[in-house]
C-alpha cells in the first residue's frame, strides 16, 4: 500500500468531519475494472474484479490520510453514529484505464469533493480532482498499481483542500437564524 503523505502547511482545525460516500456512475462504482479502449468506449477487463467499490477504495483513502495528518480532532465515516461539524461528499467521476492510443493505460481516477457545513446547510467548497497514472504494462496488477498510487495522491489532495475549505469556511461569520 502506498505511503500516506502529509503536508506540513495543511492547517490544523477543531472541527469534525463526516466522510460520506456519494458513489458514482454504476458502471465505474461497480466491482468491474473499467478500461476504455478507445474514447467514447468502456470494457471490463475479464475475471478481474475490485475487492472493495471505487468509491469505498477514493474515501478509504481520504479518510487514511486526514486520520494520518493529526490535524482534526475527529474524522469518521458517516454512519459511524458520530455527530460531525462537516460531511464531506465525494462522488466518483471516472475510475478507469485509459489507452487513448497508447500501448500502455494510464489509470484516470476523477472525484468530485463536496464540503458541507451540516449546522446552517451551507457548502463551504466544492472541487473535482484528477489523478492519471501511466501504468507500467498491461497485466491487471501492474494497472491495480497504478490505480493505488493515482488514489493515494488524491487522497492527499482531497484531504488537504478539505481542511483548508473548512478552516476558511469556519474563519467565516455564519447567519444565525434569528428568531422570532
Amino acid at each position: 500500500e502506498p505511503a500516506r503523505r502529509v503536508d506540513p502547511s495543511w492547517p490544523a482545525v477543531d472541527w469534525s468531519l463526516a466522510l460520506a460516500r456519494a458513489g458514482g456512475t454504476q458502471m465505474e462504482d461497480g466491482p468491474r475494472i473499467v478500461v476504455s479502449p478507445v474514447p467514447g468506449e468502456l470494457q471490463v477487463y475479464r475475471g478481474a474484479l475490485w475487492a472493495r467499490t471505487p468509491a469505498e477504495m477514493v474515501q478509504d483513502a481520504v479518510l487514511r490520510t486526514l486520520e494520518d495528518s493529526g490535524r482534526l480532532p475527529l474524522v469518521a465515516r458517516q454512519g459511524s453514529g458520530v455527530s460531525s461539524d462537516y460531511r464531506l461528499l465525494l462522488e466518483v467521476r471516472r475510475f478507469r484505464a485509459e489507452y487513448a492510443g497508447n500501448a500502455v493505460p494510464a489509470e484516470v481516477v476523477e472525484v468530485n469533493a463536496t464540503l458541507l457545513h451540516l449546522r446552517d446547510q451551507t457548502v463551504a467548497g466544492s472541487r473535482n480532482f484528477q489523478q492519471s497514472q501511466p501504468a507500467t504494462g498491461v497485466a491487471v496488477a501492474q494497472v491495480a498499481d497504478a490505480f493505488a498510487q493515482a488514489l493515494s495522491t488524491l487522497g492527499h489532495d482531497v484531504a488537504g483542500w478539505s481542511l483548508q475549505a473548512g478552516r476558511a469556511h469556519a474563519g467565516q461569520p455564519h447567519p444565525v437564524a434569528a428568531s422570532r
